[in-house]
C-alpha cells in the first residue's frame, strides 16, 4: 500500500460539483492498493498516518500528531500511485489492485479509521474526483507498507 500524505489547511473532494468530504486541518491522503496488499499492510499505513509527528508544537517544531492535535482527515483511492514510469511514457498500472478486490481493502482501511477519535471524510471509489488540497507548509510525506522508501 502506497499513501501520499499531505498536511492541510483544509481540503475537499467532489464528485460531479457536489462535495462528498470535505476537511480543516488535518490530512489529506492519497491511497494506492497493489496486488500483494493485506490487512497487515494497511493497518501498518494507519499507524504511521495516525502518529506522524509533522504538527507543530508550542515552539515550532514538528512534534505533534494527527490524534494530539484533534485533526481531521480526508481519504481518497488513486490507483495512480502505483502507475510505473521506468519505461516508455505511457504508466504501466499492472501492480494495482483493481475492481471488486480494491474496493473491499479500501472499504477495510477506511473502517480501520472509525475507532479512532477524528473527523473521517473520504472520496468515492473509483468515480472522477476532483479534489481540492490547501496544503499547509508545504509538508508531503510517502508512505509505503512494504518500506521500498
Amino acid at each position: 500500500m502506497r499513501a501520499v500524505v499531505q498536511r492541510v489547511k483544509r481540503s475537499s473532494v467532489k464528485v460531479s460539483d457536489k462535495v462528498i468530504g470535505e476537511i480543516n486541518k488535518g490530512f489529506n491522503v492519497l491511497v494506492g492498493i497493489s496486488k500483494d496488499d493485506s490487512m497487515e499492510d494497511l493497518i501498518y499505513i494507519k499507524e504511521k498516518i495516525l502518529n506522524l509527528r509533522v504538527f507543530e508544537d508550542e515552539n515550532e517544531k514538528m512534534n505533534l500528531s494527527l490524534k494530539d492535535i484533534g485533526g481531521e482527515l480526508l481519504i481518497i483511492s488513486q490507483f495512480t500511485l502505483y502507475g510505473d514510469c521506468r519505461k516508455g511514457r505511457r504508466p504501466n498500472f499492472m501492480e494495482a489492485l483493481g475492481g471488486d478486490e480494491a474496493k473491499k481493502l479500501y472499504d477495510s482501511f477506511l473502517e480501520l479509521f472509525k475507532n479512532e477519535d477524528i473527523k473521517l471524510q473520504s472520496g468515492s471509489f473509483g468515480a472522477d474526483m476532483e479534489v481540492e488540497i490547501i496544503n499547509d507548509g508545504p509538508v508531503t510525506i510517502l508512505l509505503e507498507s512494504k518500506r521500498n522508501f
